[in-house]
This record gives structure tokens, C-alpha cells and sequence, in this order.
């Protein structure tokens, strides 16, 4: 197990830094006058020129990338070429609201996937299909489209939340539940369509398997076969399903945290890609890509509890 958590932490570090480089070529290829745009139009040349030189601007791609790489591996990202707050302090004040929503959004899709998933393969029938078709249009309809009509239903007309927000779970949890619950309902309803069909598919695999049949010969209860032998069958590939929900969930977050005025890493990301905040794009990218590898570890070491023969592929 030690080897197999190895093999995967060298693999996530490989990763994370194809994944920094790429992203630091692309936004050097990008180019834009970033100096003038953070000096204004009325500028003169002469001062954008300063200030070029100033944040290194003028230098080429390869010594950009080494400075920078040199204090990413310390955890200095430098700090905003707009606001001059450091990259750091800026993405870990915010880091933890993202988390929070996307978190909850997990674990709310985790239980309502599994418990749609297994009665829809046991039940069969007409529930199963109608199941399958709200899974479908759970997945189809994009979360921002659900948030507005959540906001508009529950918040402006029957008054149950505030439509905007967000409260800090040390100073209220009762306020904190209450700015979280409209947007993690908005980000779990296309990730449980995806997981419970997933769940749906592996469940009704596993209860075709020769096992089952013995188990049940056995006069083991049906709620243990299910629950206890099946679901283990059944659990990776739900598993990688729901590492990948984790991912998009990040993306989804930016612009539903835009919808409900949540303090996120979405304003932020909205904001720095426009501007063409070098120092902050790149924290942001490194800091989302660390989270991806992490939570693949963790995906993949409990796959390889699950499934022993996942430890030695």
C-alpha cells in the first residue's frame, strides 16, 4: 500500500507541474500590455515602460518561468500586479468558501447518488426509467440556469433564504447553512444525476454476478448483500465518477458563487483571467491543480481499499 501511495503522489507532483508550465506558456503567449492596463490609457509610454521592467515584463519566457517556479516551490506566488496583495493571502482567504460549497456539494451527491442509484437497480421497472430521465435532465440542465430559479423560487418569492451572501461559519452556523444551502443544492443536482447512473449501472452488474446468487443461497438478508457486499463491488467506479464531478464542481462554483455574491475563489478567477493578473492566474492554477491531485489520491487509495487488484495495476 506504502508503494502504491508513492507511485501516486509522484504521479500527482508530475502532473501538477505539466500542468503549472502549460498554463504559464499559455498566458505568456497571450501577451496584452498588461503594464498599460494597470497604469490606465493616459499613461505615458515612458512610465509603462517602468513598470514593464518593473514586474519583469520585458524578460524572456525562460528566466519568467524559472523566478517564478523558483517561488511557487516555496509558496511565494509573488503578489497581485493590480492590488498588490499577496497571491497567497488572496487565494486562501477565498480558498475555504470554494471548499465549503464544493464539500458539501460532495457529500450531499455522495448519499442522495448512492440511496437514487440503488433503489432505481433493485426496484427496476417503471421507477427505474423514470429515474433515468430525471437523472438525464438533472445532468442536462446547467447549474447556473438551476440557481436562478432557486433564487428566484425560495429566496425572493417565498423569502426562505437571502438571495445573496454569505456568512462565516464561525460567526453563525445557522447563517452559514443558510448561505450555503441554495448553492450546493444548485451544484449537487447535475452531479447526482451523473453519480446515480453510474451507481445505478455497477449495482445491477454486481447483482448479476455468480457471488450474489451464492450469497443469497446462503440465506444471507438481501439488505446485507446489497449493502455491505454489492456497493463494495460497486464503489470504484462510482468513485472515479464522483472524483470527476469533484473537478467540475470547481468550475461550476465559479459562477454560482457569481449568482448568490458568495466571496469565492470565482470573483477572483473572473477577475485576474480579464485583467491578465499573471501572479494571480497561476496561484489559482496551482492551488485548483493541487486540490485535483489530492483528491485523485485519495479516490485512488480508496479504490485500492475497495479493490486490491487496483493496488497492483
Amino acid at each position: 500500500m506504502v508503494r502504491f501511495t508513492l507511485r501516486r503522489l509522484g504521479a500527482g507532483v508530475v502532473l501538477l507541474f505539466a500542468i503549472s508550465t502549460i498554463a504559464y506558456l499559455l498566458l505568456y503567449l497571450s501577451g496584452g500590455d498588461i503594464a498599460r492596463t494597470i497604469l490606465g490609457q493616459s499613461a505615458s509610454q515612458e512610465t509603462v515602460d517602468l513598470k514593464a521592467e518593473e514586474l519583469g515584463l520585458n524578460e524572456p519566457l525562460i528566466p519568467r518561468y524559472l523566478g517564478w517556479l523558483k517561488g511557487a516551490v516555496t509558496g511565494d506566488f509573488g503578489r497581485s500586479w493590480f492590488s498588490s496583495q499577496p497571491v497567497t493571502e488572496l487565494i486562501s482567504s477565498r480558498l475555504a468558501v470554494t471548499l465549503s460549497l464544493v464539500i458539501g456539494t460532495i457529500i450531499i451527491t455522495a448519499i442522495v447518488a448512492v440511496a437514487i442509484g440503488v433503489w432505481a437497480a433493485r426496484k427496476r421497472g417503471a421507477a427505474d426509467r423514470v429515474i433515468q430521465v430525471l437523472s438525464i435532465l438533472g445532468f442536462a440542465i446547467p447549474s447556473f440556469l438551476i440557481a436562478i430559479a432557486l433564487v428566484n423560487v425560495f429566496a425572493l418569492n417565498l423569502g426562505w433564504f437571502k438571495p445573496t451572501g454569505y456568512v462565516q461559519i464561525g460567526t453563525s452556523v445557522t447563517g452559514w447553512l443558510g448561505s450555503v444551502t441554495l448553492p450546493i443544492i444548485a451544484l449537487s443536482i447535475g452531479a447526482v444525476a451523473a453519480v446515480a447512473q453510474q451507481v445505478r449501472g455497477s449495482v445491477i452488474d454486481a447483482l448479476r454476478q455468480d457471488w450474489v446468487r451464492t450469497l443469497r443461497s446462503r440465506g444471507v438478508r438481501e439488505n446485507k448483500v446489497v449493502y455491505k457486499h454489492v456497493l463494495r463491488n460497486a464503489g470504484g467506479p462510482a468513485l472515479a465518477v464522483l472524483a470527476l464531478q469533484f473537478v467540475g464542481l470547481l468550475g461550476g462554483a465559479v459562477i454560482v458563487e457569481q449568482i448568490f455574491a458568495i466571496p469565492g475563489l470565482g470573483p477572483i478567477s473572473i477577475l485576474a483571467t480579464s485583467q491578465g493578473d499573471l501572479p494571480v492566474v497561476m496561484g489559482l492554477v496551482v492551488a485548483i491543480g493541487l486540490i485535483v491531485v489530492l483528491v485523485n489520491l485519495v479516490i485512488d487509495l480508496l479504490q485500492g481499499f475497495l479493490n486490491p487488484k487496483v493496488r497492483l495495476s
